[in-house]
């Protein structure tokens, strides 16, 4: 396996037990060899254009909002980062050590590591009998005094993808020697020998449901413990390592983020001495997981509970085959203080929930533009954490604030670009030369918008190696003439689901741009009902455009996230409207606007970028004129094959997802009494699953059980679906609105609305 870890957005790369595999020759981005022996297909990348991106330097990421913390931004940075180079972590030799000679170069990860600084206040001290003592535990909040001279402490908050991220960590800071974290581990790891190693490393572990005990009530003593040893534990200087998701992703995405440790943090920030604590998002990303892939518990399956035989085989796995590459990037720290101190100067809006924003729109036909250009009536008052509200509030979008900054930063790896092109754009099969063109085309549009890669070297190689990465998931068939090979995906579900798990690695780098060419696609089906025959019907409003793309955003947020709680939803989809206008897939059809317009016989969308745009805040707003009164404008989508091409791929992007949304709300149709909560998770998965293996679904993706479980609870939200407890069971019965078989129709018809399907 190879890790390559990034501080600071800079890489440095570690390399281990395999030598050299194909794509492995780590160069600059973007740097291909010369292609005079590549397939004659290859050529067709215009000389002028690859020189043009070629030389651009690899993006810097995971700098902290300018919004939020400006000044950790600019203190917290050193300016020389950048021009960091790539180093191999692992490769080991004398000078690396104080020692030289013909010993020391025989001996020189001996010596390193000797070399390496254990210090001291690494270890916590009398951390449970300060524990036991604190008066939190008795009854109330005593405040201890603190030593200001030390720095203030690091709180890492990582995407969490695989059981190995909690040892990647502590082994790359102690690689250059910085105190490793205490980790927050699930009690599920609480198993013989690995339960031992997370301890020695400083790890602790917790409950997966921190407010429940065993007889389902509020376990006010643990919450407290816990409160105060994470309490402790930043007094004293420890830093600490939580993730935010609870559990690995199941999906390949980060799931909605839970914020009860980071409470804590805040807490223990606000109500102690402690001057101040630096949150680390960390993104992480893999070729591949140890685990194989997720498919049992995608198929239904139980998850199998940790055993000292499972890690066994894992670790017997990972040493047995190859793993490709594990990239692994440090961002920007940023002062929790400086990040409260801004939330209280702003007035946060009352969240408002998924049934107060949608139904008008899904039952009663409102205009979008009704409720999303309206200003939210209600205002939490800016505050302390007293205020309970407005607490609530401030955690939760810190959470998504750091899983948004984390996800962001993670690098894309080549078997996401492998997997999502051959699920979403050559489901049918491609000539491997063609789908080496296309990779190259993906990963510089990926630089493009200011995302990072995972990998570096030959294109022609790298797509090998992330072939033989996806392994059973792709088919590799020859021509009749044997000089070619076409490369398909496997039709199998279990196949289906490991190559989606894969492709949602880069599901954030383009998920603005698919809500928004999904949207299109529900206003062009509209104007075809309302005005048939009138040549106006291709014209779409920006303003709608930009409205419908919020309203489905919100349907999806348990999906993913498009912005920032500190960023303007509607400046993002305004971003990702004018990035398409430069790419010529969308038109200004205004007349005084068109000689600016891309015209449809331009360069197709891999070959031509526009200078990236940034994601702008509400700092920024004072300086731009959205928002402002100004002339809406109308669209229309590019009559070009490789713009309409690009368009199709987007909507594709989400159409898994829409489908699963589409068939949940095709069988809430037959629901007419209460049901278990988990029978009826279990029946709409079935069905689903069925749809697969009959041929009748179009993405068999889209009957994965995560999503199935995404559903539920978005119908919940929505007001679809209305949970009471039975003897300690969750039962699921039809809300009042959605009783009449009318409204079940509208909101099927409102979801298929922005699919292909």
């Amino acid at each position: 396996m190879e890790v390559v870890v990034s501080f600071g957005a800079q890489d440095n790369v570690l390399l281990a037990n395999c030598s050299d595999p194909p794509g492995h020759r780590w160069k600059p981005p973007g740097e291909d060899s010369d292609r005079s022996t590549s397939p004659s297909v290859l050529h067709s990348v215009a000389t002028s254009w690859k020189e043009g991106l070629l030389n651009r330097k690899r993006p810097f990421v995971g700098r902290c909002c300018h919004s939020c913390t400006p000044q950790s931004q600019e203190k917290l940075f050193n300016p020389s980062i950048p021009s960091l180079g790539l180093r191999n972590v692992i490769y080991i030799n004398e000078t690396h050590t104080r020692h030289r000679g013909w010993l020391a170069r025989r001996l020189s990860y001996m010596l390193f590591v000797l070399e390496r600084d254990v210090r001291k206040d690494m270890f916590a001290r009398n951390v449970m009998e300060n524990v036991l003592n604190n008066s939190r535990v008795e009854k109330a909040i005593t405040e201890v005094a603190s030593d200001t001279s030390h720095n203030a402490p690091l709180v890492f908050l990582p995407v969490h993808k695989s059981h190995i991220d909690y040892l990647l960590i502590t082994f790359i800071l102690f690689c250059h020697n910085i105190k490793a974290p205490h980790i927050a581990a699930g009690n599920n790891l609480n198993i013989p020998i690995f339960s031992t190693l997370i301890h020695k490393l400083g790890g602790f572990f917790i409950r997966r449901r921190l407010d429940e005990s065993a007889n389902g009530k509020k376990d006010v003593l643990y919450r407290t413990l816990l409160h105060a040893y994470t309490e402790e534990l930043l007094r004293q200087q420890q830093f600490l390592e939580v993730y935010l998701e609870g559990t690995r992703s199941r999906s390949g995405k980060p799931s909605p983020p839970r914020a009860g440790m980071l409470s804590f943090v805040v807490d223990a920030l606000c109500n102690s001495n402690i001057p101040d604590v630096l949150i680390v998002p960390v993104g992480i990303s893999y070729d591949r997981i140890i685990e194989g892939n997720y498919n049992s518990e995608q198929l239904g399956k139980p998850k199998k509970n940790e055993s000292l035989w499972g890690v066994a085989c894992g670790v017997f796995r990972m040493l047995r085959k190859n793993y490709g590459c594990v990239r692994v990037d440090f961002t920007q720290p940023f002062s929790l203080k400086e990040y409260l101190d801004t939330q209280r100067c702003r007035q946060l809006p009352a969240p408002l929930s998924l049934e107060q924003l949608l139904i008008p729109t899904i039952i009663e036909a409102q205009p979008d533009e009704a409720f999303f250009m309206g200003e939210e009536e209600e205002q939490l008052n800016a505050g302390d954490l007293s205020d309970e509200p407005w607490r609530r509030q401030v955690i939760a979008n810190l959470a998504k604030h750091v899983l948004f900054t984390a996800s962001k930063s993670s690098a894309v790896m080549s078997t996401h670009i492998v997997a999502c092109l051959l699920l979403y754009r050559h489901r049918q099969g491609i000539a491997l030369s063609k789908l080496v063109e296309d990779f190259f085309n993906m990963k510089e549009e990926i630089l493009s918008r200011d995302f990072d890669l995972g990998f570096s070297g030959n294109s022609e190689d790298v797509v090998m190696h992330a072939l033989h990465l996806l392994g059973n998931c792709v088919n590799v068939t020859s021509t009749s003439r044997n000089t070619e090979f076409v490369i398909s995906p496997r039709n199998t579900v279990p196949a289906l689901f490991e190559l989606n798990f894969y492709s949602n690695g880069l599901f954030h780098v383009f998920i603005a741009d698919a809500i928004i060419a999904c949207s299109a696609l529900a206003l062009l089906k509209e104007q075809a009902r309302e005005t048939e025959g009138s040549s106006s019907k291709t014209l779409i409003s920006q303003e709608r455009l930009i409205c419908r793309a919020a309203g489905l955003s919100h349907f999806l947020s348990n999906e993913v996230a498009v912005a920032m709680p500190c960023q303007m939803i509607y400046q993002v989809f305004h971003d990702a409207v004018g990035r398409l206008i430069q790419y010529g897939v969308l038109l200004v059809a205004e007349e005084e606007q068109e000689e600016l317009s891309p015209s449809a016989t331009e360069e197709p969308w891999p070959k031509r970028f526009p200078e990236p745009l940034s994601w702008r805040s509400d700092e920024e707003d004072e300086d731009s004129d959205f928002g402002e009164e100004q002339r809406d404008r109308y669209l229309k989508v590019s009559s070009s094959s490789e713009h309409q091409e690009f368009f199709t791929f987007l909507q594709r992007l989400l159409s898994p997802v829409l489908e699963a949304y589409a068939g949940a709300a095709i069988f809430v149709h037959g629901l007419e009494r209460p049901i278990a909560e988990r029978e009826y998770t279990m029946q709409l998965f079935r069905y689903l699953l069925t749809r697969t293996e009959r041929g009748v679904a179009t993405y068999g993706e889209s009957a994965t059980h995560y999503l199935v479980k995404n559903t539920v609870k978005t119908f919940k939200e929505l007001g679809v679906l209305k949970e009471r407890r039975e003897s300690g069971v969750s039962v699921l019965e039809l809300t009042g609105t959605f009783l009449p078989q009318a409204n079940r129709r509208k909101l099927l018809q409102y979801i298929i609305s922005f699919s292909l399907l």
